[in-house]
């Protein structure tokens, strides 16, 4: 009568054990339940432009990355012709006026020979404002200040005019957009410029962005060369204004010109000794700005490096170390358009790497940058994305 009692109370023991472990008296032994698997992440679509640069980084050596970083200037109609060995590798070329020839299909016919790799063209630039700033003759398109005077989205139609125009003849990078402001006639830079303002100068400096579109815009001379008398081809324009009077006036334009989508800013050797004592070519801090509080992330270039020697500051007469601070400060190009040695560039890069004065990093950083801009500019890429889908049609 005991074990009688006492096995509907071990029936209810066994019960709630098998409860507590996820089962139940009437669950069949022999059925196992399905495994589950958490479900497989997707796989991140490869960047091939990234990619390519990330791959032929790896193949260069320190001099080949240096020579990347440079634009340089040869005299004379056909270039190519007379490109030595000492400039066998360098990114980019800069046409200035006498470089253009007779015609446009010659011009077309002469940059097409700087590149030798036709899935890694050299950039081609030129300065093309319009007005008193023109190196391609036939551009008569209206003036920045024409436009000054006219809606922003004239600004628009102007350098769509002068972006097809320059994509037409093979330059692929355009130093055309001034982002200076200047209110007062008398200054280089007037003629120049946008407006007076930052809020005038701004809303057309976007719109020539967007218009010229076909070809890369350039945003000149960052911080703003409207901000300090001068003229940088032969001095270094020196002001006190203060960072925050700066962030709501001569920032804006560059703020409006990069939120537009301009894949350059070009550093002018222009002294804002209330942010740094140091030239912004020089200056790191003034790099600093430009990434990180106005959040541009293509090619920081320098103006002609060869301005800095002529300034008259002994401290800047040195072409060579010139190359290194201004490397070392952040910029990813470096621009000559008069006579430029480039051994002796590369090997006081190499020196300063070699003694821990300079990080490699910041090299391969400026030269995986424009690797990917060259890349892009090849249109190998978009050929190679249309083979993708094409496959992953014939595959599904």
């Amino acid at each position: 009568m005991m074990i009688a009692r006492r096995i509907p109370a071990i029936a209810a023991a066994v019960a709630a054990t098998l409860i507590l472990a996820g089962c139940t008296a009437a669950a069949r032994p022999d059925v196992v339940p399905a495994p589950t698997f958490a479900p497989r992440p997707a796989a991140q679509p490869v960047d091939p432009i990234a990619q390519y640069a990330t791959d032929r980084l790896s193949t260069m050596s320190l001099r080949q990355k240096v020579l990347s970083m440079l634009m340089v200037h040869v005299p004379g109609e056909s270039p190519a012709e007379r490109v030595s060995s000492a400039l066998d590798g360098v990114g980019g070329f800069i046409l200035m006026g006498d470089n253009i020839p007779g015609s446009l299909g010659e011009l077309k016919a002469d940059t097409a020979a700087l590149s030798s790799e036709a899935g890694l063209p050299v950039l081609v630039a030129t300065d093309q404002e319009g007005g008193i700033v023109r190196r391609v003759p036939t551009d008569d398109a209206a003036s920045a200040l024409q436009l000054r005077s006219q809606a922003p989205d004239a600004a628009f139609e102007a350098f769509a005019q002068r972006g097809a125009l320059l994509e037409s003849v093979g330059v692929s990078v355009n130093f055309g957009i001034v982002a200076d402001i200047a209110s007062d006639s008398s200054s280089f830079i007037y003629e120049r410029s946008f407006g007076a303002t930052g809020a005038d100068a701004g809303a057309r400096v976007a719109e020539a962005v967007q218009g010229e579109s076909m070809v890369l815009s350039t945003l000149k001379h960052f911080p703003g060369h409207g901000a300090a008398a001068g003229d940088s081809h032969s001095s270094i324009p020196t002001t006190s204004l203060s960072f925050a009077d700066w962030a709501k006036t001569h920032a804006v334009p560059f703020e409006d010109g990069i939120e537009a989508g301009a894949p350059l800013v070009m550093f002018g050797h222009l002294k804002f000794t209330a942010v740094d004592d140091e030239p912004a070519t020089f200056s790191t801090r003034w790099h600093e700005i430009l990434r990180d509080d106005l959040g541009f992330d293509g090619i920081a270039i320098t103006d002609d490096m060869g301005m800095l020697e002529r300034s008259g500051v002994a401290e800047y007469s040195n072409q060579i170390s010139n190359a290194v601070r201004a490397i070392e400060a952040g910029n990813t190009m470096l621009l000559y358009v008069g006579a430029v040695d480039t051994e002796g560039i590369v090997a006081a890069v190499t020196q300063a790497v070699d003694e821990g004065e300079l990080d490699e990093a910041l090299i391969d950083d400026a030269a995986g940058r424009l690797l990917e801009l060259r890349r892009e500019l090849s249109g190998e890429t978009g050929r190679f994305v249309a083979c993708l889908a094409e496959c992953s049609a014939l595959v599904g």
